[in-house]
């Protein structure tokens, strides 16, 4: 299952039903879990911990250390879920003892060709980053997000649950919950419609999820009284009170 050209440190932890291709470079303190398939080509540094079912593709390497200036190679960890797949030439990095000191990636994720997840990131679950999406130092990204392609996000922004980036979006502030963004700064426009009804989403939660964004984005109201006229709302829908509490806990602002 592991090909003789491929370099492993004796000391990485690989489980007995994981895949290993030719010609990769598996270093210490790395972690596989079973059922992983690695293609050709790949490096992994640790500390990394990867779990099961993961897919793995050429050219990717994971675990290296951050190009930030700080970063003085302490042993900092990268943790990857579950069922992820890493398409072609993906770089993430572990995190920087001057942040959280890991990189997180949760489960079922579809990180496509050539996208770059840097130091102290933490994604959740479902997230989908396309071709060449990157994600500076420290970004949050909630489940079910999609990033299109060539999105940027500046270091410390947070992207909210089932939210979406277009293409070439080039994020400078948080996007709130379900929130679709575009442009250079990203500038919202409406609600994911598309990607919640995918999932099942019912007419009367998308409505009051339209709601809401109207009320925060469209009337002449203040983000706090607008928060206020929705309190009842909130109650009622668990989606509206994500979407409210993803505007609560914006430290950098959001994409207005």
């Amino acid at each position: 299952m592991i090909h003789p050209s491929s370099i492993i440190d004796p000391s990485a932890k690989i489980a007995s039903s994981v895949e290993i291709g030719p010609f990769c470079l598996i270093g210490p303190n790395v972690e596989i879990g079973e059922d992983t398939k690695v293609e050709s080509h790949v490096i992994l540094k640790g500390p990394t911990k990867i779990g099961k079912k993961n897919h793995i593709f050429q050219f990717s390497t994971l675990g290296d250390g951050s190009p930030d200036k700080k970063y003085n190679n302490e042993p900092t960890t990268l943790v990857i879920g579950n069922e992820n797949i890493i398409r072609e030439g993906v770089t993430i990095h572990r995190g920087t003892v001057q942040d959280r000191g890991e990189t997180l990636i949760g489960d079922r994720n579809l990180i496509m060709a050539y996208s770059h997840i840097a130091h102290d990131c933490v994604l959740g679950d479902d997230i989908v980053l396309t071709n060449q999406a990157a994600l500076a130092g420290s970004v949050n990204v909630g489940n079910g997000a999609i990033l299109g392609g060539y999105a940027i996000v500046h270091q410390f922004c947070s992207i909210g649950s089932y939210s979406f980036c277009a293409m070439g979006s080039a994020v400078n502030k948080d996007i709130p919950a379900y929130v679709k963004v575009r442009g250079n700064p990203a500038r919202p426009f409406g609600i994911n419609t598309t990607g919640i009804k995918r999932i099942g989403y019912p007419k009367e939660t998308i409505e009051a999820l339209r709601s809401a964004y109207r009320a925060i984005y469209r009337k002449k109201l203040t983000v706090d009284e607008a928060i206020d006229e929705l309190k009842l709302t909130r109650k009622k829908y668990k989606e509206v009170d994500l979407f409210i509490e993803s505007i609560e806990n914006s430290t950098r602002g959001i994409s207005r």
